[in-house]
């Protein structure tokens, strides 16, 4: 069989499109649904792709910086079709999310103050602190497999809550610790996984165990030479085109280096443009994250979306232009393509390595420090906006149970077992939580 006539091409790429597109469209969940919505679709049922091809993708891209789910369908989309395929699945899985939160900000900017959607807002938000706990907690019973690692995470915590330390530098201490524990305790660093290999096989995929790399997916120096030089030129010629305004100027700097830090996924690189997003450069207010985020949770594609909303907000706030219409959205768009250019690049820059090392998984004990540390800093974000939602006029001074606010603190448990104990999808928690606030609205 010709290199061309790769099995998986006898699914055309305009059909492959019309999947990329569906997954952009009912994406929720986060990395772990949408990754399961992938498996279920590609895996079991269309057959595209096997499951142990499946998970060898899946798990270099949580290898990789930048969102989990969006890179494995450039993978997946760039194994069977190429750059076009790659780039195409890329942008379709969270094309619906950018427009669909770009419109949310303008609607929010213009009518967010009206009680009744400030009501909503209020029943999301502990709905969101309830979310965020439990991601600390489910990555943490998943990764933290002996004290070493329980202790890792808890230094990152301490770190980061109580002596302000930049999450880069935690993320690079972890990794350095992990490389180090490694070679000193193999065993207990050694790469855990919740993805187990499948039981039994559900017929011959069209991309199979045995299948041969396409000649596309295969490594050459020459090749990844010109992909790394064609990004590095893009990334410089749109630095270029938006020179003339130093805010989106600023935002493209920022937003390519958040994409770099995203080990871990969304939850991870949060505090990190929280930071710059409300401290450093005031795009928006605490409170405006916080509703980006409830937002970001209930709409699909991937969760690192936020920057959209982040980019839209600041850039009405700066006023980039005198159309608050196109301020926001040039600043989601810089915000957009800065955070998700590198995700392309890692795939078709170093796809062709992962493939090159499918049976000789390495570099995974950095990737358990990191994991570890990751969770310590979700817990601090966990604890930063229950601060803002259940104090919301407390202070450092003030004591504990002054100015608590009762119903938030209810909402929030409420949500939490929802989660837990139940297994409610966050969708569900979500709206629970919108038709509360209303309800508390209507009651006061």
């Amino acid at each position: 069989m010709a290199d061309h006539e790769f099995p998986a091409g006898r699914v055309s790429l305009k059909a492959a499109c019309r999947y990329w597109l569906k997954l952009g469209l009912i994406s929720f969940g986060g990395p772990a649904g949408q990754i399961s919505i992938m498996h279920q679709e590609l895996v079991e049922k269309r057959r595209w792709i096997s499951e142990r091809r499946f998970l060898h993708a899946v798990n270099y891209c949580m290898l990789l910086p930048g969102p989990e789910a969006t890179q494995l369908a450039i993978y997946i989309a760039w194994l069977m079709h190429g750059v076009r395929g790659g780039i195409v699945a890329g942008m379709l899985f969270f094309l619906p999310a950018f427009l669909l939160l770009s419109l949310l900000a303008g609607f929010y900017l213009t009518y967010g103050d009206m009680p009744l959607i400030k009501a909503v807002f209020d029943g999301i938000k502990p709905v969101v602190v309830a979310i965020v706990f439990f991601a600390a907690w489910r990555i943490g019973v998943r990764v933290l497999r002996d004290a070493l690692l329980w202790g890792m995470a808890a230094c990152a915590f301490i770190a980061i809550f109580f002596f302000k330390i930049g999450f880069p530098w935690i993320v690079l201490t972890a990794g350095i610790l992990g490389a180090i524990g490694g070679k000193v305790l193999p065993e207990k660093f050694k790469a855990g996984g919740r993805h187990d290999a499948a039981r039994h096989r559900y017929g011959a995929a069209l991309i199979d165990d045995d299948t041969p790399v396409p000649a596309h997916a295969r490594f050459a120096g020459r090749k990844f030479g010109l992909t790394l030089g064609a990004f590095i030129a893009l990334w410089l010629a749109v630095m270029y085109v938006i020179s003339g305004q130093s805010e989106l100027l600023e935002m493209g700097y920022f937003f390519t280096k958040a994409a770099f830090l995203t080990i871990g996924g969304a939850y991870a690189v949060l505090p990190y443009v929280y930071q710059g997003g409300v401290e450093q450069y005031a795009w928006l207010t605490a409170a405006q994250m916080m509703d980006g985020l409830a937002l970001g949770e209930a709409t699909p594609g991937p969760l690192i979306m936020i920057v959209t909303w982040i980019g839209y907000l600041g850039g009405t706030a700066k006023a980039v232009f005198d159309n608050t219409i196109w301020a926001g959205i040039a600043g989601a768009g810089v915000a957009t393509f800065f955070t998700f250019l590198p995700s392309f690049l890692f795939i078709l820059a170093g796809g062709p390595l992962v493939e090159a090392t499918r049976d000789e998984p390495h570099f995974t004990a950095p990737l358990t420090g990191i994991t570890a540390a990751i969770v310590g800093v979700i817990l601090n974000l966990a604890v930063f906006f229950a601060w803002h939602t259940f104090w919301p006029h407390g202070t450092v001074a003030t004591a504990i149970l002054d100015n608590l606010q009762l119903y938030p603190l209810f909402l929030s448990v409420l949500a939490f077992i929802a989660l837990w104990k139940y297994r409610l999808d966050i969708m569900t928690v979500i709206a629970a939580g919108a038709v509360l606030g209303i309800i508390e609205f209507w009651m006061i």
